[in-house]
């Protein structure tokens, strides 16, 4: 398996991993505002119930925004060799090794750190297109594209 096979399959896993969690939480306070309904009444329960509701809908937006991510991800062939910084690209650099997908967590598989980021992001959009032993500037900090997959 490849270096980047397995940074796109981290990045995967944690993204179900993150999906199912929040599922979890939005089912756990589903169950709780329906427990509550059945034995409470009054102006206390009635904050509760809206606080629990509130709670529900910003979980149900995290989910919504996780599901995008990961279907973008999973637009992403992890088999393609890339000969040009695009969406896929695991692209190794002088300073980092950065994986154009979606803005995630740095990780470190096989004692690299890897950066997943957007093709979006201004960084994303400095390395955009370019080719090994290319340079690029971002931040008055200047990278040499040594190596793209």
């Amino acid at each position: 398996m490849t270096l980047k096979q397995k940074v796109y399959n981290c990045y995967n896993n944690l993204l179900e991993e993150k999906i199912k969690t929040l599922r979890n939480r939005i089912e756990d306070l589903s169950q709780d505002a329906q427990n509550d309904a059945k034995g409470s009444a009054g102006d206390k329960h009635e904050t509760a119930l809206a606080m629990m509701h509130l709670e529900q809908e910003k979980l149900s937006k995290q989910l919504k925004e996780v599901i995008a991510q990961k279907n973008i991800l999973e637009s992403i062939n992890d088999t393609v060799i890339n000969t040009n910084v695009g969406l896929g690209s695991l692209v190794y650099t002088d300073k980092f090794i950065f994986f154009i997908s979606i803005a995630m967590p740095k990780i470190t598989l096989d004692n690299n750190d890897i950066v997943a980021l957007s093709l979006d992001s201004p960084l994303g959009i400095a390395m955009k297109g370019k080719t090994s032993k290319e340079e690029f500037a971002f931040n008055n900090m200047k990278y040499e594209i040594l190596k793209i997959e």
